[in-house]
């Protein structure tokens, strides 16, 4: 049986009849319908205020800041976790990566190990609109698991071009056409601080007090399950799969995840973009601008495509970074919020977050109301008309309604938050953070007022504290203990 359809008798085990007859009655009008293509622009450690859009002045982001222009532009978009692989969980599958124990990033030789990655029992929206009949294509980082049990060809996608751990070399040794900075415990000179090679390419800095991770080990590049040689600037080989896969499927729904590793380090920038941006004094800075402008092109090549193939009144574009930016690691700003990538202040968690459609979504909107990743599933859902069964839990909303002015209200009361012992939720204005600390203390901040977090309010509003307390334990009494 045609495995779309063998899973519509799944729902009857579990549901009533009436909401399984009111879904199966849904599905038959799949064909029904000129289902809108999905594309999300998926940057890496981008910080909330790097694109022009942003605030920034000193990085020109033309072609990002255009799909703000013509259309929704979130100044309070969030991700579900302050680092890559959890982040990506919940985005893949519009639940909280917390109910299924993703809660933690497999780094290295973790994200290989038996048994970790995305559980196959949790269903992506890639899995979910290729059972609706789209074709599906993964291009770029995956950090979901980096064994066969966890391939992103059993995960739904039929087409995947990229790598599996955590980063990846933008060019591989000796780096060549590029500006490279790598982080080193001892400098060759034996100082501390930044050692430059006599030609200017090579730039080792002990800033951070350890060497750059082993990104490359045992992490090729993968063309579907097979390891290829790639000799392209990885952005621009991303880029370029990208497009030809929008070429190859303009006659027929899609679904493309352009998931890029830029801006995460190591920090490599090519030449002509490192000559573009020489007016940047600090070579560190220089690098990451080189590579936020080579990103910001790849994005223009994107958009372009879909123009030329005449599909961009009929593609939904979605641009967001899975977490804030390690400011101390790139120099990436999330001014002007506290705190960066691994921390549950705002600086860690709200993103650069924006999407266009046009003739659908008003142009040069911006959306001030609180959302989050998990909203791009139940949203795609719909576009596609392939609705969520009853005994699936998302724990997004669809966002188009209040987009489009057909929906009053916020589209969350509340939103949550769980790393370990860190932990956060914001409800309206207020936002309840704990840190990592032995006494496990609650700091309470008000965003409408505060919104670089500064001023801690939990002595002066105690009745709200313990509201917002109250609301994260029974969150947390729905998670799972972590996987690993």
């Amino acid at each position: 049986m045609n495995p779309f359809f063998s899973r519509l008798w799944r729902p009857l085990l579990s549901a009533g009849l009436g909401p399984v007859l009111l879904w199966l009655a849904s599905v038959a009008a799949l064909a029904q319908i000129d289902r809108p293509n999905m594309v999300i622009l998926l940057a890496d450690d981008l910080g909330y205020g790097e694109l022009g859009c942003q605030g920034n002045p000193e990085i020109p982001t033309p072609n990002i800041d255009a799909i703000a222009e013509n259309g929704v532009r979130f100044t309070n978009g969030y991700v579900t976790a302050p680092f890559c692989a959890a982040s990506r969980a919940a985005l893949l599958s519009g639940r909280y990566q917390t109910r299924f124990g993703f809660e933690f990033n497999p780094i290295g030789p973790k994200n290989e190990a038996p048994g970790i990655g995305l559980p196959p029992e949790e269903v992506t929206l890639a899995e979910h609109l290729q059972d609706a009949g789209y074709t599906t294509g993964l291009f770029g980082k995956w950090h979901l698991g980096g064994t066969a049990e966890f391939h992103p060809f059993r995960h739904g996608f039929d087409e995947f071009f990229g790598f599996l751990h955590e980063g990846h070399y933008f060019v591989p040794p000796p780096y060549e056409g590029v500006t490279t900075m790598l982080r080193r415990n001892t400098l060759p000179d034996g100082t501390a601080g930044r050692w430059i090679s006599p030609n200017g390419k090579l730039v080792y800095s002990s800033h951070m007090g350890h060497n750059e991770p082993d990104y490359d080990a045992d992490n090729p590049i993968f063309r579907g399950g097979q390891p290829v040689v790639e000799e392209e600037y990885l952005t621009n080989a991303l880029t370029r799969e990208a497009v030809d896969f929008i070429g190859r499927n303009a006659d027929r729904p899609f679904f493309l995840y352009l998931a890029y590793n830029a801006v995460h380090s190591p920090l490599q920038g090519l030449d002509g973009y490192m000559e573009k941006f020489s007016g940047i004094e600090d070579i560190h800075r220089r690098i990451f601008a080189a590579m936020l402008g080579n990103l910001d092109d790849s994005v223009g090549t994107v958009m372009a495509k879909l123009r030329e193939e005449g599909l961009e009144e009929n593609t939904l574009v979605v641009f967001l970074s899975d977490n804030g930016g390690p400011t101390r690691e790139l120099t990436s700003s999330n001014l002007p919020l506290r705190g960066e990538k691994g921390q549950v202040y705002d600086g860690g968690l709200r993103i650069p977050f924006m999407m266009q459609w046009p003739g659908t979504l008003p142009a040069g909107t911006v959306y001030e109301k609180p959302v989050i990743s998990l909203d791009l599933y139940p949203m795609a859902a719909d576009l596609a008309n392939a609705p969520v069964p009853p005994d699936r839990r998302l724990d997004g909303v669809n966002l188009l309604p209040y987009l489009t002015g057909e929906a009053a209200g916020d589209p969350h009361e509340t939103l949550f938050w769980r790393v370990g012992q860190s932990g956060a939720l914001r409800m309206g204005d207020w936002k309840l953070v704990r840190l990592r600390n032995p006494k496990k203390r609650w700091e309470l901040y008000n965003l409408a007022e505060d919104i670089g977090e500064t001023e801690d309010r939990i002595e002066l509003y105690p009745e709200e504290a313990a509201k917002l307390q109250k609301a994260w334990e029974s969150y947390n009494a729905q998670m799972v203990e972590p996987l690993w």
